[in-house]
């Protein structure tokens, strides 16, 4: 993507063929059954997971495996829907609805992995009640992460939102502030740059983990497991559950080998699902 090359043809109708040919089996796509199923990912926790079936798991299983990183929420859901890439994993339930409803796209679940726990975290204080008044807490921007991040702090007596609230829960349905606080929206990947320049600000696990934060330690509150929604899968474009790559994988995912990987490797920061 970083090195393009410019090819000139004279023979347009040929450059089309190519290009549609392209398109309908790129290496890694739906279409491709023979070739590496190729996975879209966010780096940490999901792309190191993957990485670990790839290098310990994939090969007595038969399958040919490519793990593709992404930063963004957007991209991987929208590769995966043009066959750019076979599958993805980073995301949850919640967010795929509301993605598939805003997008028009119909991206599906597989199989279910892992929780990255939400977590609020602060450089100023050491405790939720600590916040002074009028405090500024950042929150992930995105409908889906935000509405997660206010129930977070609901659940935990820092604020109060309105009876009945979902997904789409925003600043303005808080009920009750005690403290006043101030919300900043910021992209989800933005938030641990910005506890510097705020009182406190929710971070998904995820970019947590790949800012050297420990949630399990380090956040001052968090999310619990128990009959949580928002646990990762790995997702395809409807149509292709049944591709033998994307059950070879699956089935990689929810083995013992993966479990025993994430517990050592994350230390509670991220937790089997299965």
């Amino acid at each position: 993507m970083r090195n393009t090359t410019k090819t000139v043809t004279t023979v347009l109708a040929a450059g089309a063929l190519a290009l549609g040919a392209a398109a309908c089996g790129a290496p890694g796509s739906s279409d491709d059954k023979d070739g590496a199923l190729v996975v879209a990912a966010s780096p940490v926790p999901h792309a190191e997971i993957l990485n670990y079936v790839k290098d310990h798991l994939a090969d007595k299983a038969g399958l040919k495996l490519e793990v593709k990183e992404f930063t963004d929420y957007n991209t991987p859901n929208l590769s995966t829907q043009d066959g750019s890439v076979g599958a993805n994993y980073f995301q949850n339930q919640p967010f795929l609805d509301d993605f598939n409803k805003k997008k028009g796209t119909d991206i599906v679940p597989v199989v279910t992995v892992h929780l990255e726990p939400l977590g609020l975290y602060s450089h100023k204080v050491k405790k939720a009640d600590e916040l002074k008044k009028g405090a500024t807490v950042a929150v992930p921007s995105d409908t889906v992460n935000e509405a997660r991040a206010l129930k977070l702090l609901d659940a935990n007596g820092v604020i109060k939102l309105k009876g009945g609230v979902g997904n789409e829960a925003t600043p303005k349905d808080i009920a009750a502030n005690p403290k006043g606080l101030k919300f900043k929206e910021l992209e989800a990947a933005q938030l641990p740059r910005s506890l510097d320049d705020v009182d406190a600000a929710v971070v998904n696990g995820n970019y947590a983990i790949e800012a050297h934060l420990k949630p399990a330690k380090d956040a001052i509150i968090l999310e619990s497991p128990k009959n949580n929604p928002y646990a990762n899968f790995l997702a395809v474009k409807k149509g292709d559950e049944d591709d033998p790559r994307v059950k070879k994988l699956a089935k990689l995912l929810t083995s013992p080998q993966v479990k025993k990987f994430i517990k050592d490797q994350y230390q509670g920061s991220v937790l089997p699902s299965f």
